[in-house]
Parts: C-alpha cells; structure tokens; sequence
C-alpha cells in the first residue's frame, strides 16, 4: 500500500527515527552504512564488496570501512567466494536481521505520530 507523505511529514517521519535510534542502545550507522546494510538485506544476494561498491558508486576501501565497523558490530559477515577467491562475499547475519527489524519497529512507531 503506497504511503502519502508531504515533504514536511517525510522529514519528520525521518528525523524522529533517526532521534529514537541514537537515543537507543543501537550502535549508530552513519547515511553510508545505512545504504549498504539496506543494500544487503533488502535485495537479494549475493552481495560483493566490488558491487557495494558499483551500486554506491564508491571505492572498494569505503565500503571495506563500512563493512568493517558493521562487521565489529556483528551486523554483516565477510567470506571468500569458493569459485573466485578474489571476491569477497557479504553476508547476512541473525545479528543484523534482528538489528534491522528493531529499526522497522522504530519507523513504523514514529510513522504513527507523524502529524496530518
């Protein structure tokens, strides 16, 4: 079901979610990481650093960073690809599954006290 939102509403959807997430215990991503957890887990995999990094359109290291501290909060995994050792594959993690439906509950609760 499509949303209809003003700009106004988007933005305060979208700062109050963001305010009750940094408020929380969550680690807090920054506007990169967010694009990529996202990326990994809402569309399908495989996921590859050099096509993080494509789709983003970024260099290999930024999204090495990103993943990196994602990884350190148990959000995302890395493992070499058996058929290419040269590519690195992301995974998905129970950790960030979790991590991103807490932040869909977030969302969701903000969206009920966006103002009509």
């Amino acid at each position: 079901m499509p949303v209809n939102l003003r700009p106004a509403q988007a933005l305060y959807l979208w700062h109050k979610a963001n305010l009750a997430m940094v408020l929380d215990e969550e680690p807090d991503l920054s506007q990169r990481q967010w694009a990529v957890l996202l990326s990994i887990y809402l569309e399908p995999p495989p996921h590859t650093v050099r096509g993080l990094a494509r789709k983003l359109d970024v260099t290999k290291p930024v999204i090495t960073r990103a993943l990196d501290t994602m990884g350190g909060w148990g959000l995302v995994s890395r493992r070499r690809d058996p058929e290419d050792r040269r590519n690195v594959v992301i995974q998905r993690t129970v950790e960030g599954s979790l991590f991103l439906e807490r932040a869909g509950d977030v969302i969701a609760r903000m969206a009920e006290e966006v103002p009509r």
